[in-house]
């Protein structure tokens, strides 16, 4: 079991200010922690540094999320932010996503975004209860997406890729992704995965954007190769943009 007193004195001073109920969470956390997996987790996640990977495996999570949430410490650990474990802040997402309040569930998200400093937090992000709000999502993803914050922005973009590319359809968001500019990798990344998904569920408003070369070279070249992987995509759709990659140079991960 891994004790508080264990940690640098900087983080034992931090969390030892914290009510008792937080202290258990971080407690539980270390209980449940896998260095192998941490190690693993640290690969994919080049912007965390290493000693605030805990290492806590997804079911693991999902299972004390679950109980956490029944109890009065959810509510004292979602106020104290910015937490310091990567694990700290992907508890603190499954906890958003079971929230069943959309007004309390918007109003605690809007706290957490701009603590929000990875791709695998960000990505975790999707709240059960906007399933049943999705009329009222459009004004915030429109201002997630104008965000200044790189995974405000990219979180913005899931939401409007999970909840408008089926039977809610406008070829104007493809114009709301097409339009944000920025050389942030992780932003560049979910627009490819935004358009991919378009190609796959709304080829024809799409495929223009693949034709006449409206990406950046980055999101361009990913968008194709996300489609070309995906099940979704016929064979013959897939040759046909193949033959939009001449010119665009093979773009790996900067990290």
């Amino acid at each position: 079991m891994h004790c508080l007193s264990q940690t640098t004195p900087a983080i034992y001073k931090k969390y030892n200010s914290m009510q008792t109920p937080t202290e258990q969470i971080i407690e539980q956390l270390f209980a449940l922690q896998d260095k192998t997996y941490a190690d693993f987790q640290s690969k994919l996640l080049p912007n965390v540094a290493r000693e605030t990977i805990i290492g806590v495996r997804t079911p693991d999570m999902r299972k004390m999320a679950k109980q956490v949430s029944k109890t009065s410490a959810a509510y004292d650990f979602m106020q104290i932010l910015p937490h310091y474990y990567f694990d700290e802040n992907q508890l603190h997402a499954f906890l958003l996503c079971g929230q069943t309040d959309f007004e309390r569930c918007l109003t605690e998200l809007e706290r957490f975004l701009p603590y929000v400093d990875n791709w695998a937090t960000c990505d975790q992000l999707s709240p059960a209860c906007f399933k049943k709000h999705v009329s009222e999502l459009l004004p915030h993803i429109r201002r997630w997406m104008a965000s200044e914050h790189v995974y405000t922005i990219r979180f913005g973009m899931g939401m409007l890729m999970r909840y408008f590319l089926d039977d809610d359809f406008d070829a104007e968001y493809l114009e709301w992704v097409s339009a944000i500019h920025s050389d942030e990798y992780y932003i560049s990344m979910m627009q490819a995965w935004f358009f991919a998904t378009a190609l796959a569920k709304q080829w024809d408003a799409t495929l223009p954007y693949l034709q006449q070369r409206r990406l950046s070279d980055l999101t361009h070249h990913k968008t194709i190769q996300k489609a070309i992987e995906s099940y979704r995509i016929t064979d013959e759709q897939k040759e046909l943009l193949k033959t939009f990659r001449r010119g665009v140079k093979s773009l790996r991960n900067p990290f």
